[in-house]
């Protein structure tokens, strides 16, 4: 079982602090109280309200937003509340009762082309999935019910699933044009019925838990760490805006060559390994002098 971690995030109303967690805690529903009556149906919730300066709790799929009266400012109070939270759902608390009426929030879905034609990304007005997975045959999608059902359909070739998208690259068997309504009203029943995207153990399993991530990082060399860094502050936004993804394989210091792997819409993308490839290799070389000469870029 996944351990959760819970990080403080502000929003743009400063009474109200987002809770935000490593994986999910509801089926893809929200839920808000208004008080520690109203909160009957979730013990988390009304934990919560014994907080003297709690106004509201609103319980979304990843995340625990609440609002506070003017007794306290969050920075006094945050860390405290933030530990109350893990330390409850580490101990097996329940979050919602199965009887909770969850706030009706309608689910919408809208394809967006990418720079690869072979690639359509659907995206979704919630988080979906708190890490990134891709899945290339049915077999392999085994720890997501979603791609599995996709794969059903003849036509999908690979799956990309990260944060609120769906990357799906096709065979050239079928056009967009013919298939591009199914597949979103498809994605978009799906989440709205509250089915599981991925597993609760797939991070983990795939070695893709924060804990995991985070060791990795740590036996990495100090070099292979910079270009972690650069690729995941300044080329990672990038290529998600296309439905894609870059991940670090390797350094190696003699030669000064440096591995990525394209994902998603990147992968296989007739543009992408050439601009990629060029683009992250004249980047480090800045970034990093002496210390890179060729970036070698490998589908995913």
């Amino acid at each position: 079982m996944n351990t959760f971690k819970v990080s403080v995030q502000e929003t743009s109303n400063k009474a109200i602090i987002k809770f935000e967690l490593n994986q999910f805690i509801t089926q893809h529903q929200s839920f808000e109280f208004n008080n520690i009556d109203d909160a009957k149906a979730s013990p988390l919730a009304q934990q919560l309200f014994y907080l003297p300066f709690v106004k509201k709790v609103y319980i979304s799929s990843n995340f625990v937003a609440v609002e506070r009266y003017n007794i306290v400012e969050w920075t006094d109070v945050q860390d405290e509340v933030a530990q109350q939270i893990e330390a409850y759902l580490n101990d097996g608390g329940i979050v919602v009762e199965d009887t909770a009426a969850p706030k009706k929030v309608p689910v919408t879905v809208y394809a967006e082309s990418t720079p690869n034609p072979a690639v359509m990304k659907f995206v979704a007005n919630k988080k979906i999935v708190t890490a990134l997975f891709e899945f290339t045959s049915i077999d392999e999608a085994k720890l997501s019910p979603l791609a599995t059902e996709l794969f059903h359909f003849p036509f999908v070739k690979r799956i990309f699933l990260d944060q609120n998208y769906v990357s799906i690259t096709k065979y050239d068997m079928a056009e967009w044009q013919d298939i591009t309504i199914e597949l979103r009203e498809f994605i978009r029943s799906y989440i709205e019925s509250g089915k599981e995207i991925v597993s609760s153990n797939a991070s983990e399993t795939l070695q893709k838990s924060t804990e995991q991530l985070d060791d990795q990082f740590e036996n990495l060399d100090e070099t292979s760490k910079a270009i972690v860094n650069i690729l995941e502050e300044y080329v990672k936004p990038a290529v998600a805006s296309d439905g894609g993804n870059i991940q670090f394989i390797s350094y190696d210091e003699n030669t000064k060559n440096v591995s990525v792997m394209l994902q998603g819409a990147c992968s296989g993308c007739p543009s992408s390994t050439y601009t990629l490839k060029s683009g992250i290799e004249n980047m480090l070389k800045e970034m990093l002098p002496g210390k890179v000469e060729m970036v070698e870029a490998i589908n995913g």
